[in-house]
């Protein structure tokens, strides 16, 4: 029996102390006065009285009820009803005080304001003060409470004749029956009637259940206010702790939500802070930071207004707002949408028949109808419960059952068991205090049920078979919500009530008297009477129906997600399975195959469980010893099943290989075994505490239930540790055990019961120290000498820094702290390790046994035993780790060791990698098919040369092939680390990721051998190669100074000074040099054509060189000079401009003495000390009639002094290509400007811009003036024909993307701004295209510059200025062609469109088409008699690009592979093109990045090689060749920014002695020039140039074509770029096979991006030189070149075209090309264009070619220009041996190979002894004297004086110097007797 009202209060209002205008309450009286001893008077009952404070009314208002709730210090719920009537003020109320001041309360009432105005009674009019009469009760039966005080008030209104003081202590005195009724003998004693002696009569209804919570018609109201949506918001917010706040201008309606909210959240009961009704003055509570559900009257919504993490809901207006920064997680789906259904169909139920036709007829709502209703919401809820927690008892652990049982819940499981583990919601539901309490409170095995223990028990596979039958859903909600009103009512029959009630409008009677002071005696007798009747009484004990708590149908995941594509089907399994057994019978083989499948297999749940299940089978006696390979197979399945595990371990994978990794091992040596926790640490999962906690009760549990299985015998066997007993006791669970031990446990005697707890406690005791050691075994790693442990390990680094927040609780305390602490500094690592390990374990076994109830001595021990466990383990692994590191690795493929460049070294050995595919997808067997080559397992090499992966695939079905891939370290553009999987193992491994400009990239994981300080080394060294610090630190200069040790470095700071020394002295020398170094020139000759295609003789080389020697005083100290710079002043010549100069006809050295008047141009050694302009060559081509001195001032006018030159003439046309940089503003731009408005400023007319214009006047009178009348206007027609007619240059102004060629871009960007001012003639600015003769210069500069400059009134230069891009926009679009053609991570949907949408995207093409677009038109305006002048940025990028492109195209003999050579070495080395700056090829040039101006330029070429197959000497692989090699560094050739430099360096012309070693080529020509005997493969077979000379290329987008050299790779053996590592061992013969057998068939199978398919199939013609070579070698023949063959093969059949009568120069693939193609111009198309083709032949004779006028006579010499045709001149060698020569005028003296042939008269000197095309010829007939000579500087040292001699001709003297004395004299005796003979 329980007390219905502990206590009646009357409280009444009264002044407030501090004289506010609020008043207070006053408690006037309470009965008992003296506090029960089970339950204390509740504080403040005053504030909850009046919540909104006590205020006074000017009018009566009607009495009212509610009932607030308070909550005591035990969370004791205590319910106050309150009614609360009006009384008229009296004039002496306000001062009156009650006896019981004591109980006044000082509320500080900051937070309420006065609401209303009355401060004072001082109006006129009655004042009305609240008065309320207050119940306070344990018990929550607010209706009977309503009735009471109802009738209490009821005879104090209506003046009853019933005594109030018998009224109140009946009720305090009245006992209603505990919960339970049922249990009760007869219906009286459950449903109580009590009557307060007044003639009433109430029935008191006790709830069968106690636990389920009664909600009357609370629930219906909620949804009814507030809809579904949201208070299934407010529903989760409750859940998911957060805070919840109720307005509404009813108190009632507040605690009414307030209990909806609770009951829907049964069975979970909410434990935070809950105020149905907040007063006012206790506002403040709403800013704590704990979770809470609060009830505040409406009035105060303001004050609610800035809280911002509340969830409020208003009542009255039905929302419910959510601040924006709390996220509400929603309910798992299905749940959500179904409880969202079924709550629809059960509180409308009418919305099903809304569409009826007929609909069935309503019934109206009754006050019943609405009880039932409320039912059935929390009939739908408890359901949605029963769905959310089904199973939740198959995870519990029961960690004690005596003499308290304790239960933890394994979270982890139910998540995993029901796919869950990512749902936020039950996630933090599962977190929470409520769920807490739900499982110390239901956990318990044996206590009485109700009525949702048995629904999760028993209703769940119906709740899952009705969830598509809405009904059948309907029909199990009504029967539950039956039950729940069963419980409210159990007996509705007798709920008749009879209670008297004040009259209509009682309150409103002004006859009231006021409450009357009650007298306490009568009270307190009638209280203690009572009391002393029950004493009598035996105590009234709550009769309990306790059970074993069903445990319903164990888990199986009603959400069964599936893992995506790894659903398990048996197979999968049965492969497992297989595996296993293989690696277990030895079939190691086998088992590998089947290897790569289960590692698949296992990323499915299934295949990893059955992994675990038939490893157990493989246990015996917890121990399995397995030799090494076994072993190896064994931690590679554990490790790929453990990587996939969350730090939760959900499906128990994890918890079930705990075991074995303690049990599998292997022998290392004797004494020392290796287990396999040793090599399966690296996961997350061993660091995370909740993982080993969940393990323990796990483990604790079957021991206990062990414990209690067998009482006969006391120890546990090892056999029980899986939990297998007796058969009959199979399947008893530990919850069932555990049920069956607190059964008899009343009924056990004392000491049984001890030594029951003592066991338990024992044997959890025992675990505790099992599971530190084997927490020691996986979070000690085996090297505990590295720390890492903390560094590496995922997980504990995150835990000791407390950062990971799951762990938070269980883990803090930084490490640095540690050891900074604990350990002094000379042993910190290992301590560093020990003490994490120790503080993690000892965390670990604080929090389970304190949960567990071991005793503190034993915890104690615990702690002092976890330090000594674990230093006895790192010392066990110390011999292990000593062990295994003598073990052969055995799975390692061994390291396969590149194939290196002579003086090539390896700076870093194999580091062990995978490498993995990137984005192209032929290495993986993508689209194109073929095999798996990718990813593939073996090492890095970094050496002074390359970056070099070797290795072989990891896909055994590929087969022992060799993967190669490399590139030179000079090319990497772009090095980031990575985070990758090992393909194999699966691990997560650090790997880096190397690009470079080779377009190769090697994305590599390191393996797990390489340390963390390999990689960092390998970075750091592949960093200092990769930018050295200085350019002598390259591979180029490396190379050849490890062959000659005794030279020592220079050092930097010496540069400036020894050459400001050598340029003072040749200062000194200039002018005496210069006045008489041309005395005795002869005028020179352009060479005939037929001399034109063979690089000229040495003679002529020199003859343009200027000759003549300095006396060895001019020089400076040598101490100051490298020997290079000591031997002459060689700065001064430039051998590829000079021969080139010379070939074009514009070389004549003229001096002021002898100027050849006739010649326009002369060469300028202005330049020769570098001191105009530092990036141009010494010698320069310059108008006649310019002065050397006047230069100087012209250079100021440009950028970088780069000012206008001439680079070459047209043959026929005679006009020039002028280059130079951009204008700075004071140049032609300011003189153009400037012409019609002299500003004072300029009054001195500014000297530079004057000669600037003088020197342009030069040019253009330098011409020949030959104006052209047939009018014949090429530049007109190219304009109206392809740029759209509209302005002269719009089209090549076209920027940015839409520069395609064609009409429309032409009138799109139609030229009007620019030249659009009138001519001061007020002629339309076209007018010019109309005239027949053109400028004769034209201006090429970038738009920006030119702005508003006017065009020249003499119209004899014409500005075109044109938008370029910048190398800037060169470099990133480069940038984004890298990524598109080698992407670093494969295209989720790999397409053709994705990688073409890239390459768009980079704008390459688009630069390419400008570049070609710039080149054409040049070509264009030269081809048509005038000149061009390009002067675009500083004159060293595009500029080069351009100038260099329109020679290409204009002059074949650029086409050639000499002619080419020399176009590079002329316009990009000498020029100035800054390859160092822009291949940033030192330290200083990492920040600006790589920029490929020159491959731009190449890949110009290949655009022009593919239209123009025929008109190439060279082949497309000549061009990728120098395209590797540009950036490279392998060889000198292109390092450096100028010729300067490179003088500077010493590298121009290099010591004497030194060329003709067997050293390593440092020129890429000498290379090119050494292969190209050797091989074919710079040669283009089908080169048969055509006789007209001008190319013209399409340059439309749509006609260019990616560069194949940006896209193919050879993985056999890496780029083919480097051909003494390109050619592997030749292949066997097919007939000869080692083994044997009868010869294969011939057929072989040819891979993508594998094999070099010019090697596998050589094309024709290299086959058949081949064979030749081949079968000379057989027949004992010295072989011959393959270039001699070529040309014989070639001139017969010549010959064989002349005698069929053809009198074309035919080649041996006679021109199959479309004829038009070849040659047609692409531009000209317009009819009066063509007869440029039928004038070309006859310009070139008239310009060119001296041999004769007829037509044939000039085919046939232009055909063998090209040729190189010699043929064998074995027969004619005399005599033949080496001979020192010194060069000309600044050239060292040089070894070369002579031949004396006495039948040619001639001797003629070669570079070596094998080569076949002659360097020089020495005219016997011209010789005059052969006489002794004397050594000169530079002469080789060793050589006696007398073997020098010299041959003195007509032309000048040659000096000679022989090896020794006697070879001396046998050459001069040689050459005098042919001398005689003649």
């Amino acid at each position: 029996m329980a007390r219905l009202a502990d206590y009646f209060v009357l409280v009444a209002f009264g002044p407030h102390p501090r004289g506010s205008g609020e008043g207070q309450g006053q408690i006037l009286q309470r009965f008992p006065e003296k506090d029960w001893e089970d339950n204390p008077f509740p504080q403040g009952i005053e504030l909850f009285c009046q919540p909104s404070g006590w205020q006074l009314c000017p009018e009566r208002n009607p009495p009212t009820f509610f009932v607030a709730v308070l909550t005591d210090i035990n969370s004791e719920r205590h319910y106050c009803a309150c009614l609360t009537f009006w009384e008229p003020v009296e004039s002496t109320q306000e001062v009156v005080c009650t006896e019981d001041g004591t109980e006044k309360e000082e509320e500080a009432d900051e937070g309420g304001q006065a609401r209303l105005s009355s401060t004072t009674p001082a109006q006129p009019g009655q004042l009305f003060a609240p008065k309320t009469l207050v119940l306070v009760s344990r018990l929550d039966h607010a209706e009977v409470f309503r009735n009471s005080l109802g009738l209490i008030y009821a005879i104090h209104v209506e003046g009853l004749n019933v005594c109030l003081e018998n009224v109140i202590g009946n009720l305090l005195t009245c006992t209603v029956p505990l919960a339970g009724g049922s249990q009760l003998d007869s219906v009286e004693e459950g449903a109580r009637t009590i009557s307060l002696g007044a003639g009433d009569r109430q029935v008191i209804q006790t709830p069968l259940v106690d636990s389920l919570p009664v909600s009357r018609c609370s629930v219906a109201l909620l949804f009814r206010q507030l809809g579904i949506t949201n208070v299934l918001s407010l529903f989760c917010a409750a859940l998911t702790e957060h805070k919840v706040l109720f307005l509404s201008r009813s108190y009632q309606r507040l605690a009414d939500a307030c209990r909806g909210l609770l009951a829907l959240l049964f069975p979970l009961r909410y434990s935070f802070t809950y105020v149905p009704i907040l007063p006012a003055q206790l506002l403040e509570v709403l800013s704590t930071p704990t979770p809470f559900i609060i009830g505040v009257n409406a009035a105060f919504q303001a004050e609610t207004q800035e809280l911002l993490d509340v969830i409020v809901a208003d009542l009255d207006g039905g929302t419910v707002t959510v601040p924006e920064c709390v996220h509400i997680p929603p309910l798992p789906e299905p749940l959500q949408s179904q409880t969202h259904n079924v709550l629809s169909m059960v509180l409308d139920p009418e919305l099903e028949l809304a569409d009826l036709a007929f609909p069935p007829p309503t019934t109206s709502a009754s006050s019943l109808k609405m009880q039932v209703g409320d039912k059935e919401l929390r009939a739908v809820f408890l359901r949605l419960f029963a769905q959310l927690l089904q199973g939740y008892r198959w995870c519990l652990h029961i960690v004690r059952i005596h003499p308290e049982p304790v239960i933890r819940f394994h979270k982890a499981a139910f998540l995993g068991q029901r796919g869950l583990v990512e749902d936020d919601f039950l996630m933090k539901v599962l977190e929470g205090m409520a769920f807490a309490g739900f499982v110390s409170e239901r956990g318990v095995p044996y206590r009485s049920t109700d009525l949702f223990d048995e629904l999760v028990a028993n209703e769940v596979a119906r709740m899952r078979a009705d969830e598509n039958h809405p009904h059948r859903v309907l029909r199990h909600v009504q029967e539950l919500a039956e039950q729940l009103y069963k419980n409210e009512n159990p007996y509705p029959a007798v709920a008749m009530h009879k209670v008297q009630r004040p009259g209509e409008a009682s309150h409103l009677r002004q006859t009231h008297r006021p409450f009357p002071r009650l007298d306490e005696g009568t009270v307190q007798w009638i209280v203690d009477q009572a009391a002393a009747k029950m004493q009598g009484a035996p105590p009234a004990v709550k009769a309990e129906k306790r059970t074993t708590v069903p445990s319903g149908p164990p888990m199986t995941a009603i959400l069964e997600r599936s893992s995506g594509p790894h659903i398990n089907s048996a197979r999968r399994l049965e492969v497992v399975r297989n595996c296993i057994s293989y690696v277990f019978e030895g079939k190691m083989l086998e088992a590998k195959k089947l290897l790569p499948a289960v590692l698949r297999a296992l990323k499915g749940r299934a295949a990893r469980r059955c992994l675990a299940h038939e490893l157990h089978l493989h246990v015996q006696q917890n121990r399995a010893v397995l030799d090494h390979q076994q072993f190896d197979f064994v931690v590679r399945m554990m490790n790929c099943c453990l990587q996939d595990c969350t730090s939760l371990d959900e499906h128990g994978i994890a918890a079930a290989l705990l075991p074995l990794v303690t049990a599998f091992c292997r022998k290392l040596s004797p004494g020392v075994t290796q287990f396999a926790y040793s090599c399966v640490q690296e996961h997350v999962v061993w660091s995370t505490p909740q993982f080993w906690e969940a393990m323990f009760y796990g483990d604790v549990q079957t021991h206990i239930r062990a414990l209690y299985l067998e009482p006969a015998d006391d120890r546990v066997s090892p056999s029980q540790e899986v939990g297998e007993a007796q058969s009959q006791d199979d399947e008893r669970s530990a919850l069932d055990v555990a049920s069956e031990q607190r059964r008899l446990w009343p009924t056990l005697s004392r000491e049984k019961q001890q030594e029951l707890v003592q066991k338990e406690e024992s044997t959890v005791f025992s675990q505790a120290i099992h599971y530190a050691n084997r927490m020691s075994y996986l979070l000690l790693p085996l090297d505990s000498s590295k720390s890492r442990l903390l560094r590496e390990r995922a997980g504990l680094g995150d835990l000791e820094s407390a950062s990971n927040s799951l762990v938070t609780n269980s883990m803090a305390g930084s490490v640095a702290e540690s050891y900074d602490t604990e350990s002094g500094f000379e042993d910190a690592e290992t301590c560093d390790v020990a003490g994490a390990v120790v503080r993690f374990i000892n965390r670990f076994v604080d929090k389970v046994c304190t949960e567990s109830g071991v005793t503190s001595d034993h915890l104690k021990g615990l702690h002092v035993m976890v330090p000594d466990i674990v230093q006895m383990h790192i010392e066990t692994l110390e011999a292990v780790h000593r062990e295994s590191k003598r073990l052969p690795p055995i799975q390692k493929p061994k390291l396969l060791r590149p194939r290196l460049l002579p003086g090539e070294q390896c700076v870093l050995d194999g580091l062990r990698v995978y490498l993995l595919p990137d984005g192209r997808e032929e290495g993986v067997g993508g689209s194109g098919g073929g095999p798996a080559l990718l990813p593939a397992e073996g090492a890095v090499f970094l050496t002074t040369y390359r970056v070099i992966f070797t290795g072989m695939p990891t896909d055994p079905l590929v087969g022992e092939q060799v993967v190669v891939r490399s590139f030179p370290v000079a090319a990497l553009t772009k090095e980031k680390r990575i985070s990758v999987q090992t393909p194999v193992e699966q691990l997560l491994q650090d790997g880096l990721q190397l690009r470079s400009c080779t377009f190769q990239l090697l994305k590599m994981a390191f393996d797990e051998e390489v340390g963390s300080d390999s990689a960092e080394l390998f970075r750091k060294q592949l960093h200092k190669l990769r930018y050295p610090p200085d350019i002598r630190g390259t591979f180029a200069f490396t190379l050849g100074s490890a062959h000659t040790p005794g030279r020592p470095p220079r050092v930097a700071k010496d540069k400036g000074p020894s050459l400001r020394t050598l340029s003072r002295n040749l200062v000194k020398n200039a002018k005496k040099t210069i006045g008489r170094q041309y005395v005795t020139r002869k005028k020179y000759n352009p060479p005939s054509w037929e001399h034109r295609g063979q690089p000229p003789p040495e003679d002529q080389e020199d003859e343009i060189s200027v000759s003549e020697e300095l006396e060895p005083s001019t020089l400076t100290p040598s101490s100051a000079l490298k020997p290079s710079d000591r031997m002459t002043m060689s700065s001064l010549v430039e051998r590829a401009c000079c021969r080139d100069y010379q070939r074009l006809g514009l070389g004549t050295l003229s001096s002021s003495l002898s100027r050849a008047k006739s010649e326009p141009f002369r060469i300028s050694p202005v330049n020769r000390m570098y001191a105009i302009c530092r990036s141009y060559p010494g010698l320069l081509i310059v108008p006649q009639s310019i002065q050397d001195n006047a230069l100087q001032r012209v250079s100021r006018c440009y950028r970088q002094n780069r000012f206008p030159v001439v680079c070459w003439r047209s043959g026929r046309s005679k006009a020039v290509l002028l280059r130079s940089g951009g204008l700075h503003g004071k140049g032609v731009v300011g003189l153009f400007k400037a012409q019609n408005t002299p500003s004072p400023g300029q009054a001195q007319a500014d000297s530079s811009s004057l000669e600037q214009e003088k020197y342009l006047q030069a040019v253009v009178s330098s011409m020949p003036r030959y104006a052209d009348s047939s009018g014949r206007n090429t530049l007109s027609s190219f304009s109206s024909a392809h740029m759209g007619g509209h302005g002269k240059w719009s089209s090549v102004r076209a920027s940015g993307r839409s520069s395609g060629l064609g009409a429309d871009v032409g009138s799109r960007l139609a030229g009007r701004d620019l030249l659009s001012t009138p001519h001061t003639n007020g002629a339309p600015p076209d007018s010019g295209f109309l005239r027949p003769q053109r400028a004769a210069l034209y201006i090429i500069g970038d738009k920006a510059q030119l702005k508003g400059v006017r065009p020249d009134p003499l119209q004899q230069w014409e500005l075109v200025p044109i938008e370029v891009f910048e190398a800037r926009q060169v470099k990133a679009s480069f940038k984004k062609l890298l990524k598109a053609c080698v992407p670093g991570c494969s295209a989720t949907e790999p397409s053709a469109a994705s990688f073409l949408r890239s390459l768009e995207d980079s704008e390459w093409l688009i630069q390419i088409h400008k570049l070609l677009q710039i080149s054409v038109l040049v070509v264009e305006l030269l081809d048509s008699g005038s000149s061009v002048l390009v002067s675009l940025e500083d004159g060293w990028d595009i500029t080069t690009q351009v100038v260099s492109l329109v020679q290409l195209l204009s002059d074949p003999f650029y086409r050639t592979l000499e002619g080419f050579r020399l176009l590079v070495e002329k316009e990009w080395l000498s020029f100035g093109h800054r390859f160092s700056h822009r291949g940033a090829h030192t330290l200083a040039g990492q920040s600006s990045g790589f920029t490929p101006v020159f491959l731009q330029f190449l890949d110009c070429v290949h655009q022009v090689h593919l239209q123009f197959p025929m008109e190439f000497e060279f082949s497309q692989f000549y061009l990728k060749f120098l395209g590797y090699h540009h950036a490279s560094r392998r060889f000198r050739t292109f390092l450096l920014d100028s010729d300067y430099e490179r003088i500077e360096l010493g590298l121009l012309y290099e010591e004497k002695g030194e060329r003709r070693g067997q050293l390593a080529c440092k020129s890429v020509w000498e290379y090119v020039d050494r292969l190209s005997k050797r091989t074919p493969m710079f040669y283009n077979y089908t080169y048969a140039p055509e006789d007209t000379e001008v190319l013209r290329p399409y340059s439309n987008v749509s006609n260019l074509k990616v560069w194949d050299f940006y896209t193919e790779e050879t993985l056999a053996e890496g780029p083919p770029y480097d051909w003494e590592l390109a050619q592997g061992p030749p292949e066997p013969p097919e007939e000869e096979r080692p083994d044997g057998g009868a010869p294969q068939s011939r057929r072989r199978v040819v891979w993508p991006c594998y094999d070099s398919r010019p090697r596998v199939q050589p094309d024709a013609i290299s086959r058949l030189l081949e064979e030749l070579q081949r079968l000379e070698t057989e027949l004992g023949r010295p072989s011959e070149r393959w270039k001699d063959t070529w040309d014989r093969v070639k001139a017969a059949q010549r010959l064989e075209g002349r005698q069929d009568g053809r009198g074309t120069p035919s080649s041996l693939l006679v021109s199959t090309v479309p004829h038009h193609r070849r040659s047609l111009g692409v531009y000209l198309q317009e009819g009066p264009v063509g007869s440029t083709l039928s004038l070309s032949l006859d310009s070139d004779q008239s310009s060119g070619s001296t041999t004769s006028s007829s037509r044939q006579a000039a085919r046939r010499s232009t055909s063998t220009l090209y040729s190189q045709f010699q043929t064998a001149e074995s027969e004619n060698r005399s005599y033949e041996g080496t001979l020192y020569k010194k060069g000309a005028f600044m050239k060292p003296w040089k070894a070369r190979w002579f031949v004396l042939d006495k039948t040619k008269h001639q001797l003629r000197y070669y570079d070596h002894r094998v080569d076949t095309e002659c360097k020089g010829i020495i005219d016997l007939a011209e010789v005059e004297a052969v006489a002794p000579g004397t050594p000169t500087i530079g002469a080789p040292k060793t050589v006696d004086e007398k073997a020098f001699f010299d041959v003195k001709t007509t032309r000048r003297v040659y000096n000679f110097c022989a090896q020794d004395v006697p070879s001396a004299q046998q050459w001069v005796d040689r050459i005098q007797s042919c001398l005689s003979d003649a």
